[in-house]
């Protein structure tokens, strides 16, 4: 058998043989390459038997698991849908407890978490495709917890002339095939052994196996049609209960559980998604897990469970409130301070001294185990970071200047894996990441992000996570200091983000060729016209502001006077900018004198839409910000959104 076959105890070291308790489900991870059909194999499952659920592959933002979920699926169900494959027989096992985990690259952490406390896997593998990079990573995974694992091979119903029939086994499928269909499935099949054999494992046809110790066995099957669902249901729980019975049955002492995500929840504050594989759990207990800082100890003040085969990500209202919980379950917790918690490590039980004892020393081996690879908060900046990615900071969290100019952009996230999923993508894009943390959007965000140095930096990108009231409006404003940038899909969120930073890059160019036009306002001087047109030269004195060449004149109405062309001082000599107070000659395209304009006419130097803003921040007198509002309140009298 390979080394990925082998099962691991999820117990804390100690010298005593643990107490055997009830048999407990099986966990089961479900991991393979995006796209491969591991969330249509669930949908599939969640599917069989009465209690039936729509869709979670319909609800998941662009049809990719962004979250892991769990899904119960109880004993009855499991017997009701295997029972042409059991010859009337029964499982022993109380259910199986499935996890669904993202198949993105991005998504190694949440994977490796959902690896880490399974019994066994399964293994999504489309057979049209066979192995691809997040397949030979699940692997990996696989070997390094030494789960034991099931292949199914899904898709079967894309080869040509497969013909499918929901609910029918794969062996009673591939006897009605035609010859050459089965002959078309073979080459496929060959294709993909020769595939994991050079990753060091013997996968053969489930059917085929006369060792399941000495190879991995391939379930063939259509997750959209449900063909072949009871051939993979009755393998994987039969090798569960066939080699895992000692890890099944240690179920009994302090409480045990892994911690899937920590989120912020509507209505409940921040809560955790808990795989509990051992003991109990109630409400009022002392429960124990790693933060950011080392362990510390909270009570739950409410256990939750999704409704039915509802899931953990879906459960929407359906959750139902217990007073305890046994393993193996899938558990939300409501507790105090767990905005600290650290996603994809252990919760203990923590009610007496010996449990609190046991419980640290286990944390601290973990927490070390894991600390470089989580964010972290730098006690000199006050900002939290992924010390991999922050190389301004030192192995110790601190930073190597306070004075040292900081960069990045701001991240949040509705939950830790999100958070980890969305920093991963942006350094494997070399933008740096200044903050990082879970929850809605708030004022303190905002602030960080309008601090950056870089406007390019100026931003807050955030993945399935809103604004919250306070500050929402002022995001969605057109002149807000601050981008945000939304969404369900993390590549999405970074398309957009490349994007904004390509337009805002043209027009930061484009604004460092143009000079600023500044508002100014003139008066035409009775007795000071010099030509009547072509163009019009007329003696004028600068009221307010300044005036300078190739602006344009415009009446105070708004009506569009003409462009000057030159200016001149009452010395005859050629200037490009007048200031409040000169007097100057001035030569303007497009008007005739007595036709368009006349002496003591007033006019506006009007400025250009777009600089607006620029001018907003710039030092203007108050008689320049004064003229400029009116300069605004004009042009917006015909465009309400005029320079916003």
């Amino acid at each position: 058998m390979s080394d990925a076959e082998e099962p691991v105890e999820h117990s804390v070291e100690t010298d005593e043989e643990p107490t055997r308790g009830h048999n407990r489900q099986p966990i089961v991870s479900v991991l393979g390459h995006v796209d491969h059909g591991k969330t249509s194999v669930l949908d599939m499952v969640r599917s069989v038997g009465s209690e039936r659920q729509a869709s979670v592959m319909d609800r998941e933002a662009g049809g990719i698991t962004q979250h892991i979920g769990a899904t119960e699926v109880p004993a009855d169900v499991l017997n009701e849908t295997c029972a042409a494959m059991l010859g009337g027989k029964a499982f022993k096992s109380p259910g199986l407890l499935f996890i669904d985990t993202p198949g993105h690259h991005s998504f190694a952490s949440l994977r490796n978490r959902g690896g880490s406390v399974s019994d066994i896997a399964v293994l999504v593998v489309d057979i049209m495709e066979g192995l691809q990079p997040q397949t030979i990573e699940s692997l990996n995974i696989l070997k390094e917890t030494r789960t034991p694992f099931v292949i199914a091979g899904n898709k079967v119903d894309r080869l040509h002339g497969w013909r499918t029939e929901r609910g029918r086994s794969f062996i009673e499928s591939f006897g009605a095939q035609r010859e050459d269909v089965r002959a078309l499935f073979e080459d496929r099949y060959w294709k993909i052994v020769g595939q994991f054999s050079e990753h060091g494992f013997n996968l053969e046809r489930y059917d085929k196996i006369s060792d399941f110790r000495q190879n991995v066995a391939l379930v063939p099957m259509s997750a959209k049609d449900g063909e072949g669902l009871q051939d993979l249901l009755a393998v994987t729980v039969g090798l569960a209960e066939r080699f895992l019975e000692d890890r099944l049955t240690d179920t009994l002492g302090s409480a045990q559980g892994t911690v899937l995500e920590m989120r912020d929840e509507v209505g409940m504050g921040k809560t955790i998604d808990v795989i509990l594989y051992r003991g109990q759990l109630k409400i009022g207990d002392s429960i124990m897990l790693a933060g950011m800082d080392g362990a510390f100890t909270t009570h739950i003040k409410g256990l939750k469970r999704p409704q039915g085969m509802a899931e953990m990500r879906d459960a929407g209202k359906r959750w139902v409130n217990f007073d305890s919980v046994e393993a193996a379950c899938g558990v939300k917790i409501v507790a105090p301070k767990l905005e600290a918690t650290i996603a994809g490590t252990t919760l203990h039980l923590a009610n007496t001294a010996e449990e609190r004892t046991i419980a640290e020393e286990a944390i601290r081996g973990e927490w070390r185990s894991i600390f470089d690879a989580m964010p972290v908060m730098c006690s000199s900046c006050k900002e939290i970071f992924a010390r991999k990615s922050f190389p301004e900071h030192t192995s110790t969290g601190e930073c190597r200047g306070a004075e040292e100019e900081r960069s990045g952009v701001v991240i949040k996230a509705d939950t830790v894996g999100g958070l980890e999923a969305l920093a991963f993508e942006l350094h494997q894009r070399n933008i740096p990441v200044r903050q990082a943390t879970v929850g809605p959007v708030n004022k303190k965000d905002i602030l960080m992000a309008k601090s950056a140095n870089d406007p390019l930096q100026k931003v807050i990108l955030g993945f399935s996570t809103k604004a919250n009231s306070e500050v929402s409006q002022q995001l969605d404003q057109d002149d807000s200091e601050v981008k945000f940038i939304a969404g369900p899909i993390i590549y999405h969120i970074l398309d957009a983000f490349e994007a904004w930073v390509e337009e805002t890059k043209k027009a930061i160019e484009e604004e460092q060729r143009e000079t600023l036009v500044y508002p100014g306002r003139v008066l035409y001087l009775k007795d000071h016209t010099f030509r009547a047109k072509g163009p019009a030269i007329v003696g004028m004195r600068v009221l307010g502001g300044r005036v300078h060449l190739g602006q344009r004149l415009i009446k105070l109405d708004g009506t569009m006077v003409g462009q000057i062309k030159s200016l001149r001082t009452r010395a005859s000599e050629d200037v490009k900018e007048a200031m409040q107070g000169d007097e100057v000659a001035v030569a303007i395209q497009g008007p005739t004198v007595g036709r368009h304009i006349e002496e003591l006419d007033e006019f506006y130097v009007d400025v250009p839409e777009r600089h607006v803003k620029r001018l907003k921040k710039a030092d203007l007198t108050p008689i320049e910000e004064e003229i400029l509002d009116e300069i605004v309140s004009l042009h917006r009298k015909e465009n309400h959104f005029w320079g916003r």
